[in-house]
């Protein structure tokens, strides 16, 4: 049975498919334009809701980076205080060795070396105040501006008086702590180096033949084994933070190249996709100019 079509239903059927036809070719100038696939996410719910978890990766990774090179700043600082505190040790443990001659010199030459040590001290406490952008690098999370006290009082970031670890999140599951121990490194108080070179210089001073310089250097030695193991991690943590920084370099250049699939568009495909679909437009229009015959409606005004 062959169904009756009218000339409404016709010009029903040509208006949809002309409208289709138009639809499409200003979805094509749109992507010329703009040189993106996806205007809206109702253009391709799939693709968009990919291109924003692609893009939701992307923010993480910036955010990574920027953490990393922040930790990087870190571990740098402490590196660099790390090594400058290892020189001033050995220069420390040199002139202990030269004042425990006591017996050969003159009371000039041990004010001159206890003046050496006591300059030393102060460049020692500078290295232990150590900064980055104004944070302490051996006092933890402290807000105290100092690590250090000339006195080797510690100010730490905990009522406890242990530093709160300052970490930084490189990663999804993985943390680099970008700090160090102050208290563990050059000690606290009575404890601390600081107090150590004082008694030092003291004992360079006395002409009390019963006060020994010597007996300092096995405690001296064992402050400079400290700051030695402190500098080893630290130059093992920032290997890991440096090897996390070339892995979100790479990461940065995959999902990019994955943001461009999904999003951008190949500007020779739409061109080409354009003038085709004008083509056909156009063909669409005059097609149904001669398909669709006047009627008497045409004639009346």
């Amino acid at each position: 049975m062959i169904s009756r079509v009218t000339s409404q239903t016709q010009m029903r059927a040509a208006q949809a498919n002309l409208q289709a036809s138009a639809q499409r070719l200003a979805q094509l100038q749109e992507q010329s334009s703009s040189l993106k696939t996806i205007s809206r996410a109702s253009d391709d719910p799939a693709r968009a809701a990919n291109a924003l978890a692609v893009r939701a990766e992307q923010r993480a990774t910036a955010q990574y980076t920027r953490n990393a090179d922040n930790g990087n700043g870190w571990l740098t600082t402490l590196d660099g205080a790390l090594s400058a505190s290892t020189t001033i040790l050995n220069k420390v443990r040199d002139l202990t060795v030269q004042g425990s001659n006591a017996g050969t010199m003159t009371p000039a030459t041990r004010e001159a070396i206890a003046a050496q040590i006591d300059g030393l001290k102060q460049d020692l406490l500078r290295q232990a105040n150590a900064t980055y952008l104004g944070r302490t690098v051996f006092a933890g999370n402290s807000d105290a501006g100092v690590a250090f006290a000339a006195d080797g009082s510690y100010s730490s970031g905990a009522a406890a008086g242990a530093a709160v670890p300052v970490d930084r999140r490189v990663g999804a599951g993985s943390t680099v702590r970008v700090d160090a121990d102050g208290a563990a490194v050059f000690g606290t108080g009575a404890n601390s180096v600081f107090t150590l070179l004082d008694t030092v210089s003291a004992a360079v001073r006395s002409t009390d033949p019963s006060v020994s310089v010597a007996v300092s250097l096995g405690a001296i030695d064992s402050r400079l084994t400290t700051v030695i193991a402190a500098s080893s991690d630290v130059g093992a943590r920032q290997a890991r933070i440096e090897g996390a920084s070339a892995a979100l370099a790479t990461q940065k250049g995959t999902l990019e190249a994955q943001r461009v699939q999904l999003e951008d568009a190949d500007l020779a495909t739409v061109i080409l996709d354009l003038k085709l679909q004008e083509i056909a437009y156009q063909s669409a229009l005059a097609v149904t100019a001669r398909v669709i015959q006047p009627t008497l409606m045409d004639f009346l005004s």
